[in-house]
């Protein structure tokens, strides 16, 4: 059963919009920060390493948001054209703006940290006007991530985006990818979270970043209680994830489906939630069940985690059913 259809006539598959900054990777594993002396560059932010991970699966791949106008700015720029995203969306900060920097420790395998350097970035100064609708209209499917909803304004710019996504049937993912430190406060989060859930088609994320958003409610925090909550607004599919425990997914239909994970040899724990939407995605606009969806995602995100890099890692699709042949 489908439980989403995409509108196949148009051009391009997927366009992401928001976060598009560098991730600093410790070199020297299975320490401290204050002992980590050398990092590896990479192109990083949660929705722009879902959008390499879509387009490394063969996808027609778009991307909306603002870079810094510096030498960070511009190596971002060409590793997206390198992975075959169109950056036509993507434009050139001139206020003196600077690129997010996310320094991450790697204490042990399950022992991660990130050290954000997050003040005045180019990607939260995308203006509303700098959001074309002709642009969107030509996507199948539109990512959100929360972090964007976090400051004006490319909170505003978000909000347009789904607007021009809900005129012209384009497919509205919500990876909620919540991170406190962008943030002033969880209440500001989850009124933003809440205003912008209610326009999506698929929810993805962690059972914490539910209960942040459901703060305000007098109600169990529950799976089945969170799903129906949006099931009563635009959502077709709800996917919570509880980390080493899988995933559960539902559909407005009434179908409840559970996920496994794969076994890995852990480098990291990050990059796991976004290699994991990007194989979900991917199966949803191949037309797959649910089943299928959530097994190529977990298998994704198995080798992401195994993975020095996220964003360098993300695997092709021959990668992804290798992986399952192999672990099934």
């Amino acid at each position: 059963m489908k439980h989403i259809q995409f509108d196949h006539q148009k051009p391009l598959d997927f366009i992401a919009i928001g976060r598009l900054c560098i991730d600093l990777n410790a070199n020297e594993i299975n320490r401290p920060m204050e002992e980590t002396s050398t990092f590896t560059k990479y192109v990083g932010g949660s929705p722009a390493n879902i959008a390499i991970g879509i387009s490394r699966l063969g996808k027609k791949v778009g991307f909306v948001g603002k870079i810094a106008n510096d030498q960070m700015g511009r190596f971002i720029h060409r590793y997206l054209e390198k992975n075959n995203i169109d950056t036509s969306g993507v434009v050139t900060d001139r206020t003196g703006a600077v690129t997010g920097l996310a320094f991450t420790e790697i204490k042990s395998p399950t022992d991660c940290s990130i050290l954000m350097y997050r003040d005045n970035v180019a990607d939260l100064k995308l203006e509303p006007n700098e959001v074309s609708e002709d642009y969107i209209k030509q996507a199948k499917c539109l990512l959100i991530s929360g972090t964007a909803l976090a400051k004006s304004p490319s909170r505003e710019a978000v909000f347009l985006a789904l607007e021009y996504a809900r005129k012209h049937n384009v497919v509205v993912v919500f990876d909620l990818d919540y991170r406190p430190y962008t943030w002033t406060s969880s209440e500001e989060t989850a009124i933003y979270y809440n205003l912008a859930a209610e326009k999506c088609d698929v929810i993805i994320g962690t059972r914490e970043e539910f209960d942040m958003m459901e703060q305000f409610e007098h109600t169990k925090k529950d799976d089945d209680v969170t799903a129906g909550k949006w099931f009563r607004y635009h959502a077709k599919i709800v996917v919570i994830k509880h980390g080493q425990k899988g995933s559960i997914a539902y559909t407005k239909q009434g179908t409840k489906h559970q996920g496994g994970i794969f076994p890995a040899r852990i480098v990291k724990t990050f990059g796991a939630g976004d290699s994991y939407a990007a194989g979900f995605i991917y199966g949803l606009m191949e037309g797959w069940d649910l089943d299928q969806c959530m097994e190529f995602g977990s298998a994704a995100a198995a080798i992401v985690i195994s993975s020095h890099s996220c964003s360098d890692a993300m695997p092709t699709v021959e990668q992804v059913t290798d992986y399952i042949r192999k672990h099934r």
